[in-house]
């Protein structure tokens, strides 16, 4: 036996062992409860056999009677409340097995050579990380039969009866930036845990855990009278008390399943997962500056890009031609994608998408006049333009608002970058009322805004919406950044402006870089130049190194400018 089996063996008897101790929790926590019920069988059988006799014993037993009737409903009234309890499940987009053939044939095919169940589905999450997740509780079982483990995958069918494999969930950016070599190296330690998810120990351990923690969270949902709330949060507070006693048994339990799952994974592509995992690394940097720098614009314009995991293969190649240290990357590209596992990517693609804006952003689950998806081609028109202007003009209604007269050299009927640079580089601190006026007039348009509300009832076959298991919850459930300070807001629309001018005077375009967002080009060129004397403006009142920038552009700050 080599060392490698032998610490699997050691990791699996580890988690065993902190399995049955949560095990012997819940045994523990029943014991309790049938004590009171357990003492009054004792006094009434030995009043029954002449023994205890007396109006005291008969006062005693009927006492501990009423004690254990008492615990009993209140145990009963918890296990009701932790049984219904919903627990957490992670928001995702399934993929049928018709959807991805090849896909399921590669997950399979890595079970089998690693020994362990086929997870018994596959979903896709707008994350740079895949897992398994349990999904056998009756509200998360949305999975048609075509995406169960095929039979020869199975190792016993009564087993998988009573404890079935759990749903892989991949991370979709891996999937668009990954080769099909590196996505099966980087699941292997992944799927490898079906081994012990199949465990009966280890899985009732985390049922019991798993219900707990959903009893806690249904105990501090808000929107319950006293009345009907109080049941809920006592069940909550006893689960509360369980789950401390467990914490320590359940994190080590996980621990010794990962290291016995990676023990296991060693034996399959262990040099090419080593080179994975810094793929790995670079997809998350990836992914954060796209939805940070460039997601995020769009979703305040009201509009989603439906091709996110595609566009993260463009920043990253972007990324790799501007950072040294990722020399060499893109000669993976001419290698066979991930993506292309999957029948229709493009709609794989789209529905992650908008998944994404729904858990990072808010946005409705379905697309409107206000809230419409947008090619990459389109991006620049319909985001970066609009986003200058829209900016550009509340601007100049908050200084209208101020009463702020038009340029001395400009017409007063019309919008000019003069009226702004006038303003802030006058005497006081106009600076301070002017973002001031810019953070009310952003919050009113935020709270004018249609909130995201329910999806509507699903057509036939399209599944059910992946956020109907997260309840009332408010979105987004993941905001990508604190609100912005109202100096931040001011020069993002000071920023916009001189956009607007330099488009409208000087024959620049709007752009979009990759990795940075929204962008201006002037002569086909990105001019990154422009934060540096908007913040001088902004901050110190100086408007010297903006009239320098706009005379080397070419922009008339005299001109108008259109608006929206």
């Amino acid at each position: 036996m080599s060392g490698i089996d032998v610490g699997e063996e050691l990791g699996a008897r580890a988690a065993q062992a902190r399995a049955l101790a949560l095990l012997r929790i819940r045994s523990r926590a029943l014991a309790v409860v049938i004590t009171p019920a357990a003492v009054a069988v004792v006094l009434f059988a030995a009043g029954a056999q002449g023994h205890l006799g007396g109006p005291v014993w008969d006062g005693v037993r009927w006492a501990v009677l009423g004690v254990a009737v008492v615990v009993l409903l209140v145990a009963a009234a918890v296990a009701v409340a932790v049984a219904r309890a919903r627990p957490a499940v992670s928001p995702t987009v399934p993929v049928a097995e018709e959807g991805a053939p090849d896909l399921y044939r590669l997950v399979r095919d890595l079970a089998d050579r690693l020994g362990v169940p086929a997870p018994s589905a596959i979903a896709l999450t707008p994350d740079c990380d895949s897992w398994l997740e349990d999904r056998t509780h009756r509200s998360s079982r949305t999975y048609p039969s075509s995406g169960e483990a095929a039979p020869e995958a199975k190792n016993s069918a009564a087993s998988e009866a009573r404890n079935p494999a759990p749903v892989l969930v991949i991370g979709s950016p891996f999937l668009w930036w990954m080769r099909v070599a590196e996505l099966r190296a980087v699941l292997a330690p992944v799927v490898a845990g079906t081994d012990s998810s199949a465990h009966p120990d280890i899985a009732a351990a985390r049922r019991f855990v798993r219900g707990l923690d959903a009893a806690v969270a249904d105990g501090a949902a808000p929107g319950r009278g006293a009345l009907r709330g109080a049941p809920v949060t006592f069940a909550g507070w006893v689960a509360r008390l369980l789950l401390r006693a467990c914490r320590e048994h359940a994190a080590e339990m996980e621990r010794c399943v990962a290291a016995t799952a990676s023990m296991r994974a060693q034996g399959v592509d262990y040099a090419l997962r080593i080179a994975a995992q810094e793929q790995v690394g670079l997809a998350y940097a990836g992914w954060d500056r796209l939805l940070t720098r460039v997601a995020l614009p769009a979703w305040r314009m009201g509009r989603w890009p439906s091709r996110l995991d595609a566009g993260v293969v463009s920043a990253l190649t972007e990324l790799s031609r501007r950072d040294r240290l990722a020399d060499g990357f893109t000669s993976r590209l001419g290698e066979r994608p991930a993506c292309d596992l999957l029948e229709e990517p493009g709609i794989a693609d789209e529905a992650t998408s908008l998944l994404a804006a729904r858990l990072f952003h808010g946005g409705p689950a379905e697309s409107g006049p206000d809230w419409a998806p947008v090619d990459w081609q389109q991006y620049p028109d319909e985001v970066v333009d609009r986003k200058w202007r829209t900016e550009a003009a509340r601007l100049h209604r908050v200084l209208d608002a101020m009463g702020v007269p038009p340029a001395s050299a400009a017409d007063p009927a019309v919008p000019t970058l003069a009226r702004v640079m006038e303003h802030l580089a006058g005497p006081g601190e106009p600076g301070e009322e002017l973002a001031a006026g810019i953070g009310a007039a952003v919050a009113r348009d935020d709270a004018q805004a249609p909130a995201p509300g329910p999806a509507q009832q699903a057509p036939p076959g399209t599944g059910p919406d992946p956020l109907d298991l997260w309840g009332p919850d408010p979105l987004p459930l993941f905001p990508l950044q604190p609100p912005r300070t109202g100096t931040e807001l001011l020069a993002d629309h000071v920023a916009a402006m001189v956009c607007c001018a330099a488009v409208d005077t000087a024959g620049a375009a709007p752009g979009l870089d990759w990795l940075d967002g929204p962008a201006l080009l002037v002569d086909g060129e990105r001019r990154a130049d422009l934060a540096v004397p908007v913040l001088s403006l902004v901050e110190d009142g100086d408007p010297d190194p903006l009239r320098s920038w706009l005379a080397e552009v070419g922009v008339r700050s005299d001109k108008p400018v259109r608006l929206v």
